[in-house]
């Protein structure tokens, strides 16, 4: 028995974007002061309720958010929670998702949350750089 529901379930990008934005701390008006002038944190609200977004919007976006843009326009979180589910399901001969998913991810999830955490923590430094500029302004 295979998953039905994947070929079917779309990735939402806009709902992507705010998955990574909140995981790096960032708040949706410091992305919109990113992106520039003509953005605000209403825009980047709206933004985030998108399913598609365009592609040079995209490479901005995740250059923003120093993330590749493959992992916006990939990312699934049910494939994702059904994969970690494996670990728990395997232990036990109860579980038929960890036995029967066929999951597309072909990364070693440990890896890329070590790498993710390193750039939040690379994020948050320049953050706080970016603050102690702002107050010597002032």
């Amino acid at each position: 028995m295979t998953h039905t529901s994947a070929p079917d379930h779309k990735i939402h990008q806009g709902r992507n974007i705010k998955r990574f934005r909140e995981m790096l701390g960032i708040k949706q008006d410091a992305l919109a002061a990113d992106l520039g002038d003509d953005w605000n944190q209403q825009k980047i609200s709206l933004l985030e309720q998108k399913e598609t977004i365009d592609a040079p919007l995209l490479r901005q976006i995740s250059n923003a958010l120093k993330i590749p843009v493959e992992a916006i326009q990939n990312f699934d979180e049910e494939a994702a929670i059904a994969y970690i589910n494996t670990f728990n399901d395997s232990s036990s001969n109860h579980g038929t998702i960890g036995n029967n998913y066929n999951c597309t991810l072909t990364f070693n999830p440990l890896d890329k949350m070590i790498e993710l955490y390193e750039r939040m923590l690379q994020q948050q430094r320049e953050m706080i750089e970016k603050l102690e500029k702002l107050i010597e302004k002032k």
